[in-house]
């Protein structure tokens, strides 16, 4: 939304509140022990590598669910660090960005918003197009539907990949001074 302009001028590597962006290689460990769980649960259970057993072992249940919840965890607090950002009115709530992943089929919209959102306030910070909305959100289905499709583990690191490509963009941006026009430049 458009931002105000009787904020601080100077934003760096945390907004005021003291709201710090996620440990995204937390997640990274949780994808990892994913792999590794399913490749016990292979191991282990021959039968459910051949779709005769549809329900995972507890190992695998629980490496996935911790993965997913660590991930929503991740978006929560993004979007805590932007609901404090000096200077710009972030238009998504913590709250909203985490439970609208819940919708069935709305949540296949949503994955491409919350993170076009990111990429305005980056594009606005930076005042010119340095992170592609339609690619980070691309970037982030594409990780749904591989963990959803392919494979659970490989899927949640790919939306660890993005979340770290988030993550890099905001420092970047909280880096920069506030814009003095308050428009993005054309260009």
């Amino acid at each position: 939304m458009e931002p105000s302009t009787n904020e601080s001028p100077q934003l760096h590597e945390r907004p005021a509140g003291g709201a710090a962006l996620p440990r995204i290689w937390i997640g990274y460990l949780f994808g990892i022990a994913t792999l590794i769980a399913e490749l016990a649960a292979v191991a282990l259970h021959p039968e459910f590598a051949k779709g005769e057993n549809f329900i995972p072992p507890l190992y695998l249940f629980l490496a996935l669910f911790v993965g997913w919840i660590y991930w929503l965890v991740c978006v929560y607090q993004i979007h805590e660090v932007m609901a404090r950002i000096p200077g710009w009115r972030h238009p998504i709530s913590p709250g909203r960005a985490v439970g609208f992943h819940f919708i069935p089929f709305y949540n296949l919209y949503w994955v491409f918003h919350w993170p076009a959102e990111i990429a305005r306030f980056v594009n606005w910070r930076a005042q010119k197009p340095v992170m592609k909305p339609q690619v980070v959100g691309a970037a982030v289905f594409a990780a749904v539907l591989v963990r959803l499709v392919l494979d659970a583990g490989l899927g949640l690191i790919l939306l660890f990949v993005a979340a770290s490509y988030i993550s890099e963009c905001l420092k970047k941006a909280f880096a920069m001074p506030l814009p003095g026009s308050g428009t993005m430049q054309e260009g």
